[in-house]
């Protein structure tokens, strides 16, 4: 272990790798007083690259210099070896914490259940218990459409991977697809469910490849999944196998399906011919939620912050994926999450523990590397998304945590409890960077924007609020 005298002058070895574990160049040693820029100038001239990077010390990132970045973990680094310094692109651009509310909307009748930003952050529609979905006009921060066509609550809502339709379900049963530009249903009710609705999930657009050859996927407390044609307007395929009710829905990165149950089981389907691939066993109750390290850059489709002239959605995807596998994380009733290499083994990689009540939302970071879950007992906890490896707890609500969002930067997270209250914390120090009071009542749902200008939350106040920097 490192001893506490050991001084800013004094040397260290080093060794940089990828986010995959792949060494770059050969053992270094350096000053324990090496600065960021002086790091980055050092992996440039190992790479051959002029491009901007970031630089963690096993879960820490090193935001100043490497000898206050080992004084955060003097017994956790050993210096008789190579001490691993991980360095990963940064994102395209910073986001800003969010600070203030700039709008308060009213319309709807009832709570809000749902609320979404499309692929680019440019559309916002929200889904209702007064049965409604609306439209949200971005520019002005007003309602734009107003869409009936649902006889009860609707329960969840999924944009296009253009934002060329938006998909309702409701607690009969029924899926409905919306045009954002009029507010007009597109084609019929798609209906075949016997019970509410629980998940819907598009086909990626790098998986489609044209935009009309999107299928659409909804769960439903029936324990049914259907694979829907929105041009047709027909149900393809029908995925039987679950016991009880579905609870969660994936679309792969991969063109696999991933559906979770109360069945406590996680199911791997083949969407083309509909072949059960596998199931993934091992959590004790009901499978609430899961996530894919591939979420983000499926949820963007062709839209690269980099280079907005881009129109190649494979493209985006294997430039943001890079050579990294794709990763699944579920969290259940039994108080664990498992982290799953899905297209490997049926076995975790890793049993998560930790929380003390039900787990309610899991999330990956845009970038894969990090996993944040949110719980009914108060609080938030992050982990390694590569080990699933503790790294923090963020407490601050004094009520359960409904929902969670990461900032497209990977910087800062964003919750909505039932205590009223949105909270934004920032990752590096894993602490409550902005408490956001203004809802009356319980906040059921969050969603940060892709392109980082605004957050959206919703709740049983029946108002949207909107928050800027």
């Amino acid at each position: 272990m490192m001893g506490t005298d050991a001084g800013s002058d004094s040397r260290i070895l080093v060794r940089f790798v990828d986010v995959n574990g792949a060494a770059a160049g050969h053992q270094l040693e350096l000053p324990r007083s090496a600065t960021t820029y002086q790091l980055q100038a050092l992996i440039n001239n190992v790479l051959s690259t002029e491009e901007k990077y970031q630089f963690h010390l096993n879960e820490y990132e090193i935001t100043e210099s490497l000898h206050k970045t080992l004084l955060l973990q003097e017994d956790k680094v050993s210096t008789e070896n190579a001490v691993e310094i991980v360095y990963e692109e940064q994102a395209v651009f910073k986001v800003r914490a969010v600070t203030r509310c700039t709008s308060t909307l009213h319309g709807h009748g009832e709570a809000i259940i749902n609320a979404a930003f499309n692929h680019n952050g440019t559309q916002l529609a929200t889904g209702s218990g007064d049965a409604t979905v609306r439209f949200w006009d971005l520019s002005t921060e007003s309602p734009l459409h107003t869409c009936k066509s649902h006889k009860q609550w609707v329960l969840v809502i999924a944009w296009h991977p253009t934002s060329l339709y938006l998909a309702s379900g409701c607690k009969k049963g029924d899926v409905c697809l919306w045009d954002p530009r009029t507010g007009a249903r597109r084609g019929k009710v798609l209906t075949g469910h016997k019970k509410w609705i629980s998940c819907l999930a598009w086909r990626p657009l790098h998986c489609a490849k044209d935009p009309n050859k999107c299928f659409l996927a909804s769960g439903s407390k029936d324990g049914s999944i259907k694979v829907w044609d929105p041009v047709l307007g027909q149900c393809c395929r029908s995925l039987t196998s679950h016991t009880q009710g579905v609870t969660c829905l994936k679309w792969s990165g991969e063109d696999l399906i991933y559906s979770s149950s109360q069945d406590r089981t996680i199911k791997v389907w083949r969407p083309s011919d509909g072949v059960l691939c596998r199931t993934l066993q091992g959590h004790g109750h009901w499978v609430n939620t899961m996530a894919l390290s591939t979420d983000y850059i499926c949820r963007i489709g062709s839209w690269d912050p980099s280079n907005p002239g881009e129109t190649d959605a494979l493209k985006v995807y294997n430039k943001y994926k890079g050579t990294s596998e794709e990763y699944l994380v579920s969290g259940s009733d039994d108080f664990t999450l498992f982290l799953w290499n899905p297209s490997k083994q049926t076995k975790p990689l890793a049993r998560m523990t930790g929380h003390q009540q039900l787990i309610n939302q899991v999330n990956f970071s845009p970038n894969g590397r990090t996993i944040a879950s949110a719980s009914f007992d108060k609080s938030v906890k992050i982990w390694d998304g590569r080990g699933g490896k503790f790294i923090s707890t963020l407490r601050g609500h004094v009520k359960a945590v409904y929902q969670i969002c990461w900032s497209s930067d990977n910087k800062l997270l964003v919750s909505a409890s039932s205590d009223s209250t949105v909270k934004v914390w920032c990752m590096r120090t894993f602490s409550l960077l902005q408490d956001l009071p203004g809802h009356a009542d319980e906040v059921y749902t969050v969603d940060w924007s892709p392109d980082g200008a605004r957050v959206v939350s919703g709740g049983k106040d029946k108002v949207l609020k909107l928050w800027r920097s």
